[in-house]
């Protein structure tokens, strides 16, 4: 069965992000993630996680603008000195977090000159940070106008030419479906990449049930693929958090 996970930028926001890690125990989940903790003192973050007993599985490098801003800049050309500088702070957050995963975020950018400025900028990461796993995500465009990393296949060829031991693939069943249709057939051409699992309903990215992925099919591919990593649930609930979590016990 699934091991689930709770994205706190997403659920339980009726309470203040220190008070989301043993909201999240409560409720039945195993771990955390945090997209942006960035806000937050590192270490009362993580001391509130440790409590919980809920250890933190996934946090974001940081945008160059988290209010407004775009999210992320990886592949954005002439942004290398910024990117390496917050790739910094990034890890030593996750570092006193002890963040399972760290996704670098592409940003919005296009073109070769783009595709080449990520690929270089992953590679100094996987290799300034040779003991933290790195995850790339595909966003889709409908969410994410003009995020340079919008296609899966992409993603696998960009994996394949980095050829980082540590940096591999954050699979959102939701962007899958989103910009492929059929995110069960992109599992299986990806899952070998995979080590994070995300997941929302489509459409309207909610609870995960019902909707365009059948959720508990999507489980079940995951048991049978011998998938260790942990699901997390990233959606924007339909109403309080705690009221719309029957899909998670189904699942578990």
């Amino acid at each position: 069965m699934p091991r689930f996970c709770a994205n706190l930028t997403f659920l339980f926001t009726e309470v203040p992000m220190l008070d989301r890690p043993e909201a999240a125990a409560r409720a039945g989940f195993e771990a955390v993630e945090i997209l942006f903790p960035y806000d937050e003192p590192a270490a009362a973050l993580a001391e509130r996680a440790r409590l919980a007993g809920v250890p933190v599985a996934l946090i974001n490098t940081p945008p160059p603008n988290w209010t407004g801003g775009d999210r992320g800049f990886a592949a954005v050309p002439g942004g290398e000195a910024r990117f390496r500088s917050d790739f910094d702070r990034a890890l030593r957050f996750a570092r006193v977090l002890k963040a399972r995963h760290l996704h670098v975020m592409a940003g919005k950018a296009e073109g070769p000159e783009a595709r080449a400025t990520y690929l270089r900028n992953l590679a100094w990461a996987a290799e300034r940070a040779p003991g933290q796993s790195l995850t790339i995500e595909p966003i889709n465009p409908h969410d994410m106008p003009g995020y340079f990393l919008n296609d899966f296949p992409a993603a696998l060829e960009i994996l394949a030419e980095v050829g980082a031991p540590n940096l591999r693939l954050q699979f959102d069943a939701y962007h899958a479906q989103m910009i492929h249709g059929d995110a069960m057939a992109v599992w299986e051409a990806c899952r070998d990449r995979t080590v994070h699992v995300q997941i929302a309903g489509v459409p309207g990215r909610h609870e995960p049930a019902g909707g365009e992925i059948d959720y508990p099919a999507f489980f079940a591919a995951l048991d049978v693929g011998g998938y260790a990593g942990w699901v997390s649930a990233e959606y924007t609930p339909a109403g309080r958090t705690e009221d719309g979590l029957d899909w998670m016990r189904a699942g578990s």
